[in-house]
């Protein structure tokens, strides 16, 4: 027989994902980018500020500027911080540490001859050895976001 104790404990602590982040410069400019060229929705828009957001973020007295976005159930992040922190070198997927956004489409070729011509992307999309074609693209941040078909 289980344990109700135990089983209310495994409950609040079990971690579930709840949001995928990205640190901005222009949280404009990268809510125009996310909701016109992926269609996601904007859901919140909101900032915070005080001694437990810079504490619990690490930054001497940051204020943040979040967007929340609705990409298919998943919701993403978007936030400017200020005061404003360096630029990450730009990323490259081979470096330790490095991160992407990952999205799928039901026909990449479709999808990439409508993007936008001023959206960057690393190559045409490519049909990898294990059969999934991808395309990486930059966001207005240098930031890459993988869109693939998986056929």
């Amino acid at each position: 027989m289980s344990d109700p104790a135990a089983d209310d404990h495994e409950t609040t602590t079990q971690p579930r994902a709840h949001h995928v982040g990205i640190t901005v410069a222009d949280l404009d400019r990268a809510v125009d980018f996310y909701t016109e060229t992926f269609g996601f929705d904007l859901i919140a828009e909101f900032s915070v500020g005080g001694e437990a957001f810079s504490s619990g973020v690490g930054v001497p007295d940051a204020t943040g500027t979040f967007a929340h976005l609705d990409a298919d159930g998943v919701r993403l992040e978007l936030v400017e911080y200020e005061p404003a922190g360096e630029p990450l070198p730009s990323p490259s997927l081979n470096r330790s540490g490095a991160v992407h956004f990952g999205l799928c489409v039901e026909d990449l070729e479709v999808f990439h001859s409508t993007l936008d011509p001023a959206v960057e992307t690393i190559s045409d999309p490519k049909r990898t050895e294990s059969g999934t074609e991808i395309l990486f693209v930059r966001d207005p941040e240098g930031n890459l976001v993988e869109v693939l078909e998986t056929g």
